[in-house]
């Protein structure tokens, strides 16, 4: 259902609106989606030419020396990014159930997008299950590589000391609750902050106008200052997208690329099929033309492939849902945050094929009761998982502990996580817009 020209006059007009409109078009109108897909290409060529199996002639030190430096912009890129995810989360969702304005109309939301967000999830991660199943690439790394591998990989990236804790049922659904809200923050605790926002912004809509206005006014703010900041990072991240690829490939180099290219091309083969299965979504819920539909958030979903990061794209996606594909503000403003942050099709797609994939290096099989646990897993580790890059790893270092696989095989496969990071992330958000949609012809007004 479209938004009258009212609505959208009235949006426009607020602090927050312009906000939105002015960073989007900043960023938009520069053609930024060429200049990161030709740093991706640059950086990719750049790591190959330079790795020790590229030419051979490159002493192994002072190169990987040179992919530190060129790693440099990346390395503040993501810390502009993470710097300001928190406050444009916690912003972003108090802002969004604030202005719905309904109680009413925010439990309907929610007793639909819900049950929506963990059916689409448990199917992304059976889409994955099944392809590494078929394809098994597991089974043709040679065991001669594998240790290279691990070595190099190790070298790569810092495989995740940690994992999340192990804790009961009973005690995972009193640790929803945030004691203590800083410690949340200063952990990471993703999913408790979205329920802490989540109930400061039911307890704006119970309290007076009046008294509820100093904190949405700061909200705004908040939200405001964030864009801005993440408009300046995105001015650098083709050369981040650009110094990020060619360090990973300088340390990874041709040969192990190409021994784990297979378990990658079978990422990025169901990270497609979930892609059809929410154009075929749109098919039948919304009656829209999904080449259409992919045509309107097209510089959302760049940005996300660039970021890394669904929250980063918030307001990209707020702005797309409602100018684009004309999606109600009080149904974009709450499933867009929310989705950010628990809505993680595309990362527990990749978290059950990586498992399943060290599952056939290290020769572990599987009984069907292990797989309906690995797929519940899965589905509540990517549920809450913080929306920043390269997080996907330590929840991926839990569900491995569990299935009995060594942690360490992550240092496998950490060297094409950026990638495919990119890539999940980019699903990620296509699935919040989907839902936004799909919702929006749901609810009537």
């Amino acid at each position: 259902m479209s938004k009258s020209p009212s609505q959208k006059d009235s949006h426009k007009e607020s602090p927050r609106g312009r906000s939105l409109d002015q960073s989007a078009h900043f960023i938009l109108d520069h053609q930024l989606w060429v200049k990161i897909l030709s740093g991706m290409l640059a950086g990719i060529m750049l790591g190959l030419i330079l790795s020790p199996e590229g030419y051979g002639v490159w002493d192994k030190e002072w190169v990987y020396n040179l992919g530190e430096w060129l790693a440099l912009p990346g390395v503040l890129f993501l810390g502009l990014i993470q710097m300001v995810i928190m406050p444009l989360i916690i912003c972003s969702i108090i802002l969004g159930i604030a202005e719905s304005g309904n109680l009413e109309f925010l439990r309907t939301v929610g007793l639909r997008i819900i049950p929506y967000f963990i059916v689409t999830t448990a199917i992304a991660i059976i889409i994955g299950m099944v392809l590494v199943n078929t394809i098994r690439p597991g089974d043709v790394i040679d065991p001669a590589l594998i240790d290279q591998m691990l070595e190099s990989g190790a070298e790569a990236g810092q495989v995740p000391g940690q994992t999340f804790e192990n804790l009961s049922i009973p005690d995972r659904i009193a640790n929803l609750i945030p004691s203590n809200p800083a410690r949340a923050q200063v952990d990471g605790n993703m999913l408790q902050i979205v329920i802490a926002a989540i109930l400061v912004g039911i307890a704006l809509i119970s309290i007076p106008k009046t008294t509820a206005q100093p904190l949405k006014d700061l909200c705004v703010t908040g939200q405001v200052l964030s864009m801005k900041i993440i408009s300046w990072a995105m001015m650098i991240a083709p050369f981040a997208v650009f110094g990020l690829l060619a360090n990973v490939t300088i340390r990874l180099g041709l040969d192990s690329l190409l021994s784990i290219g297979l378990y990658a091309l079978t990422v990025l083969a169901g990270l497609l099929c979930v892609l059809i299965f929410y154009m075929l979504l749109i098919v039948l819920f919304t009656k829209q033309n999904p080449l259409s539909f992919l045509n309107k958030i097209r510089e959302v979903q760049l940005l996300a492939f660039s970021t890394s990061s669904s929250a980063a794209t918030i307001p990209f996606s707020i702005h797309a849902a409602e100018e684009k594909l004309q999606i109600r503000p009080q149904i974009s403003r709450i499933i867009i945050p929310l989705g950010a942050t628990i809505n993680m099709d595309g990362t527990a797609l990749y978290q059950g094929v990586a498992a399943l994939f060290l599952c056939q290096v290290f020769g572990i099989e599987l009984d069907m009761s292990e797989t309906i646990l690995l797929i519940a897993t899965t589905v509540g580790a990517s549920i809450g998982t913080p929306a920043t890059p390269g997080v996907g790893l330590i929840v991926l270092a839990t569900i491995l502990t569990g299935i009995g696989v060594p942690p360490e095989g992550i240092a496998m496969i950490i060297g094409v996580d950026r990638i495919l990071d990119m890539c999940r992330t980019t699903v990620n958000v296509t699935g919040d817009l989907t839902a936004s949609a799909i919702v929006d012809k749901w609810i009537k007004d």
